[in-house]
């Protein structure tokens, strides 16, 4: 009998692994977590899926595993394949699928694309500790009148899992966002700054209480969470972009308080702001803020699969080989 998602037969929930990932799994090789809502809906297509084949490149270039985490047909998966990342690349509808919507998007058999809140719960759920992407969620503009806030910060204060990120998107309230983080218990760190990063622009306007300058590094302070037994939420580490590849500043903030105007005149809310304000930079900056968000998403990948790497190597006691030149 087929169910209302035209299934026949029992449904299963259980995770499925990729065959890459599933080997580094049995092998206890470094495996790295990336989001596929950067795919689905935070890129035009097509550089979604040439952007998302050069993310997996960059953490295979540094001897870890990519785990592309989605949904396809209600079916959970960490390590998509080539074919697997074209469907969710494609044309054809893929929600944009939070923590909360997990359990109904895959007893509904949608296909599903996961933001930073799902795939780090995933993530951690499968025991993987390293996470890139690209800006996380955080507090909205005016959020004391709509408390409009992402799931990304309540998911990463009870998920134990490391987020290379830089920063949160700049079309947010910045320093409401790290008020919350604060609030909520999640170690915040900036790599080799002690400035966190907007996002677009290097310098976000908030001074950081931590730098860590090396993956080794920051893999000692992952193993020290571990030990004190104090790691029940997110480890942040914000990692800026250089200040020679950043969005020129005042193109930004010119950009940003035109789509701000234009989300308010349209009476955009939700999580359709995001996606909006973003298409918004692209069209206006001539594609200058694509550019920029692609360089993001790839150094963080690159340090990403660095970190697990480390990872590794700290909870054997091996001693990286190139340590000085981090």
């Amino acid at each position: 009998m087929a169910d209302s998602a035209g299934h026949t037969g029992p449904l299963h929930y259980d995770i499925q692994y990729g065959a890459e990932v599933a080997d580094a799994r049995r092998d206890g090789r470094a495996i790295v977590a990336l989001e596929s809502t950067i795919i689905a809906h935070g890129l035009p297509r097509p550089d979604n899926l040439r952007v998302a084949r050069e993310i997996e490149s960059t953490v295979r270039a540094t001897g870890a595993v990519p785990a592309t985490i989605g949904m396809l047909d209600g079916q959970l998966r960490i390590g998509l394949d080539d074919t697997q990342l074209a469907r969710l690349a494609g044309s054809g509808p893929v929600a944009k699928l939070s923590a909360r919507d997990l359990a109904v998007a895959a007893a509904t058999g949608v296909n599903g694309a996961t933001t930073v809140a799902a795939t780090s719960a995933v993530a951690a759920a499968a025991g993987i500790e390293v996470f890139a992407t690209g800006g996380l969620g955080g507090v909205h503009r005016e959020a004391a009148q709509t408390f409009d806030e992402s799931a990304d910060l309540v998911t990463l204060a009870r998920t134990p899992v490391t987020v290379i990120c830089a920063g949160v998107k700049s079309i947010l309230d910045v320093a409401a966002t790290l008020e919350r983080l604060e609030t909520l218990g999640v170690s915040v760190a900036g790599y080799r700054s002690r400035r966190f990063p907007g996002f677009f622009v290097t310098d976000g306007g908030h001074d950081l209480d931590w730098s860590l300058d090396s993956p080794e590094q920051i893999a000692q302070v992952m193993r020290a969470r571990r030990e004190h037994g104090t790691g029940a939420g997110a480890l942040v580490v914000a990692n800026p972009l250089p200040p020679h590849e950043q969005l020129d500043p005042a193109l930004h903030d010119a950009t940003l308080s035109a789509g701000l105007s234009r989300l308010a005149a349209e009476g955009v809310t939700g999580k359709a702001v995001t996606p909006f304000l973003l298409a918004h930079f692209h069209s206006a900056t001539a594609g200058a803020s694509l550019a920029v968000n692609i360089r993001i998403i790839l150094r963080n990948a690159e340090l990403a699969g660095r970190v697990a790497v480390a990872a590794g190597r700290a909870a054997t006691g091996e001693r990286s080989p190139d340590s000085a030149l981090t």
